[in-house]
């Protein structure tokens, strides 16, 4: 008997916060800017931080911030540099 009591326990447990998470989920939410998530698929991807952010994730996130310059990136070619510029001047937040 006491091991019922102990799985029904778990199960009405389990249940619950598993409520609490799925409502959390939705209150929750942040919705991420997907400009970073192109800019970053345009980049060489060397990670390489010559441009004194921590690989190309954070390169990609400061440029769509406004708060960094696409000269910075060292082994971007110059077309492809042409063409973030392009694109955040089209797609600015």
């Amino acid at each position: 008997m006491e091991i019922i009591k102990a799985v029904l326990l778990m199960l009405i447990l389990g249940g619950v916060i598993g409520v609490l998470l799925g409502v959390a989920s939705v209150k929750l939410y942040v919705e991420e800017d997907h400009r970073v998530e192109e800019v970053l698929a345009m980049l060489p991807g060397y990670n390489c931080g010559g441009c004194g952010n921590p690989g190309c994730a954070g390169m990609a996130a400061k440029l769509v911030e406004g708060e960094s310059t696409i000269d910075k990136c060292k082994p971007c070619k110059p077309d492809v540099r042409a063409a973030i510029a392009a694109y955040l001047a089209e797609h600015a937040g």
